[in-house]
């Protein structure tokens, strides 16, 4: 990750809430629907081969359920038929059967070693379809949620190999052409780890795109990529442009590059060998900075041009451009300042400082081409200075009235094992990572579509609350806006032990998770109260109340899909779909 920027994450203040005084249970009845399907959901257990963690992550824990979020309340799922369900609701009480609007070519129960299908909607219009058996399906579906206008029609579909799932997928325009992003995913064996799992993480970057051939407008895949990782992403992204790629994940993906671009990159990295001998080498007192820079055996004085002004300093070698030239780090008495050629061929500059004193962080503002060098006297200086700040027991003064944090103190729900997560930006033409946050204890809980137009957002731990992030990938100085927050929803999730899935509304009003069977809780945002309330302990009225619902649902069938919308909540078992009406609408 060489050359990446290494950035991190902003919390706004005023989304925070210090103050919060948890969730209060109401009893209050949530109205819950239920349809019972015609077929049971297309569920694909594991094999006995796949039974690494990362099989169950990938596949175990896959949502079955699709929200298509560039329509109100539209949800879909594959069925043991090959039929591709949708249910759209505009009136709770009038909810009609799902209906059949693709179904798929391929007899899925021909093949042993098959993946669970996958969709995922790019567009308005357009939507990736895998049937879990290695192959992908580009469709135009017209307008979706209405009978009479939507109508699939393949436009595309190619055996790509290996099975995988859809993680994501995109449609945009550039250059007049119209192409769709789709990122797949496989867990591969790999031979070459014997340490390990014996399994790496493949994520497959295709880019299909319209060609017109003498009249002839057919989609072919335009470019292919594979990124290599040796765990399941928990969130990975293409950006709107097709430009780039957002991953957060426990450990690193890279490119896996063809043979001509490991030739070059080989050469790149030998030419970044060849530059990393400092071309000067400084050091520095509280009252000068002395600069040594070797120079090449036919210079002589006459040569040699050094300019110093107040902030500034350049150095010039014949008719060469400047070898050192931009601001100092701080102001010099520069009528004091001299140089000198030594024997060995060395030229040696003095600089006095004008404010005694203060340390230099660097030399020359910007330029990472120096060496600083420094003594033995000032090394024991600095030892000496942090001293305080570590010992060699874990608590020397128990009696101390503030001791220092103590890890056998913390709760279990406090303990993060995935402290190397880390959310990477890779450019879709250079193939490099350019931006990187090591999210530490930062917990990834849940991706989120708000506005299907942007990125999905993610959801992640900070301290107890959980925080809302939207990518904007066309933003270079705010990548990653705080949009909101579910206060103490980070403690409270890592409390529910056999938790399944987590999700939230659009709009943001409130967030849910469920477990394996039946319960689902729900957390709503705080909202004033209608009756007058005080808080016994410090006497004082309270304002708001955050309120926390329990939903059971009359089904043994394990839970399989959940979908958060701003009104209701979608549940899928192996057999049932429950809505539940969480908010009313306007």
């Amino acid at each position: 990750m060489a050359g990446a920027a290494h950035c991190s994450l902003r919390p706004k203040r005023l989304l925070l809430d210090p103050k919060f005084e948890g969730y209060k249970l109401s009893l209050e009845p949530l109205a819950c629907y239920q349809l019972g399907l015609d077929a049971a959901v297309a569920e694909v257990k594991l094999r006995d081969d796949q039974y690494t963690l990362d099989h169950m992550r990938a596949f175990g824990m896959y949502n079955y359920l699709h929200l298509d979020s560039w329509y109100q309340d539209n949800v879909y799922f594959v069925d043991q038929c090959g039929r591709v369900m949708n249910l759209s609701v505009t009136l709770d009480t009038a909810l009609q059967k799902p209906r059949e609007v693709f179904r798929l070519p391929t007899d899925l129960t021909a093949y042993d070693n098959r993946l669970c299908a996958s969709v995922h909607f790019s567009s308005s219009t357009w939507v990736t379809l895998s049937d879990g058996t290695g192959r992908l399906y580009l469709i135009k579906s017209g307008s979706r949620g209405n009978g009479a206008s939507e109508k699939w029609e393949i436009v595309f579909n190619e055996e790509l190999g290996s099975p995988f799932i859809i993680a994501h997928s995109v449609s945009f325009v550039k250059s007049d052409m119209h192409s769709v992003a789709v990122l797949l995913l496989r867990v591969e064996k790999d031979e070459l780890d014997t340490k390990g799992s014996g399994f790496h993480i493949a994520l497959e970057w295709i880019t299909i795109a319209e060609i017109s051939k003498e009249g002839d407008h057919r989609y072919e895949i335009f470019k292919r990529r594979v990124l290599q990782g040796k765990s399941v992403p928990h969130y990975a992204a293409i950006e709107p442009s097709g430009d780039g790629l957002m991953i957060v994940s426990y450990k690193p993906f890279k490119f896996i590059q063809d043979e001509d671009d490991k030739l070059e990159e080989n050469d790149d990295a030998k030419a970044t060998n060849e530059k990393k001998d400092p071309l000067y080498y400084w050091q520095q007192t509280e009252d000068d900075v002395t600069i040594t820079v070797h120079i090449p055996q036919d210079i002589s004085k006459d040569d040699i041009k050094v300019r110093f002004s107040p902030d500034n300093i350049c150095v010039t070698l014949k008719d060469q451009p400047p070898l050192m030239e931009g601001k100092l780090c701080s102001s010099v008495d520069h009528e004091s300042c001299t140089w000198i050629i030594r024997e060995n061929k060395s030229l040696e500059i003095s600089l006095i400082k004008k404010n005694e004193g203060p340390r230099w962080p660097e030399l020359i503002i910007g330029d990472t081409r120096g060496e600083f060098i420094m003594d033995s006297s000032q090394c024991s200086e600095i030892t000496e200075s942090l001293m305080h700040l570590t010992s060699e027991v874990m608590n020397p003064n128990p009696e101390k009235e503030n001791p220092p944090c103590n890890a056998q103190e913390l709760e279990e729900c406090d303990a993060f094992l995935e402290d190397s997560t880390s959310l990477c930006r890779f450019d879709g033409d250079t193939l490099k990572v350019t931006h990187v946050i090591n999210l530490g204890s930062n917990q990834y809980l849940f991706s989120v579509v708000v506005d299907p137009r942007e990125m999905p957002c993610f959801c992640l731990r900070h301290d107890v609350d959980a925080l809302l992030w939207q990518p904007h990938s066309d933003q270079p100085e705010n990548m990653w806006e705080h949009i909101a927050t579910f206060n103490a929803l980070g403690y409270v999730q890592a409390s529910k032990q056999d938790k399944k899935f987590m999700a939230c509304a659009p709009d943001y009003s409130y967030a849910a998770l469920c477990e394996c069977l039946r319960r689902v809780f729900i957390y709503r945002q705080p909202t004033p109260l209608s009756t007058v309330l005080y808080n016994r302990k410090e006497g004082r009225q309270v304002g708001q109340v955050a309120k926390q619902l329990v939903a059971t649902l009359e089904a043994n069938d394990p839970i399989l899909g959940f979908q958060a919308t701003n009104e209701r909540l979608f549940v899928l078992t192996t057999k049932t779909l429950f809505l539940i009406k969480v908010n009313s609408g306007n």
